[in-house]
């Protein structure tokens, strides 16, 4: 037994070493995939965003008959860019039937701007190398 747990500590003081040698991570380049706004990357964000950034406002039958999606993966999505301050929401109400409208936020179009800029220098980058 005692070769066992001597051989267990050989390898675990072994690793500790090689872990020791490792060269520190280089700090992760601006046009890097890791540093994309992941809350307007997803795809569905991503569409909600660039259909407002073209529009005015949308109504939520506008947007969701445009992107294609289902009544509560459009709220779940459109709550997250709201909760962000990339979308504001409207709701109102014409005659007795309710009617929501979303408009791009400034801070917003600012993320959709910084978001496309780094997409363009991901592709220039790739193209280049």
């Amino acid at each position: 037994m005692a070769d066992k747990f001597g051989a267990f500590r050989a390898l675990r003081e072994d690793k500790g070493r090689r872990a020791a040698s490792v060269p520190p991570a280089r700090p992760v380049p601006e046009t890097s995939p890791t540093n994309l706004d992941r809350l307007i990357h997803e795809r569905t964000r991503l569409g909600i965003v660039s259909a407002l950034a073209v529009n005015s406002s949308l109504s939520f039958g506008e947007l969701k008959q445009l992107l294609g999606i289902t009544d509560g993966n459009l709220s779940v999505h459109a709550r997250k860019l709201e909760d962000a301050g990339y979308v504001t929401c409207t709701k109102s109400f014409a005659g007795r039937l309710p009617k929501t409208e979303y408009r791009l936020a400034p801070a917003g179009r600012r993320a959709l701007e910084k978001y496309l800029a780094h997409m363009e220098a991901l592709i220039r980058a790739t193209r280049e190398g």
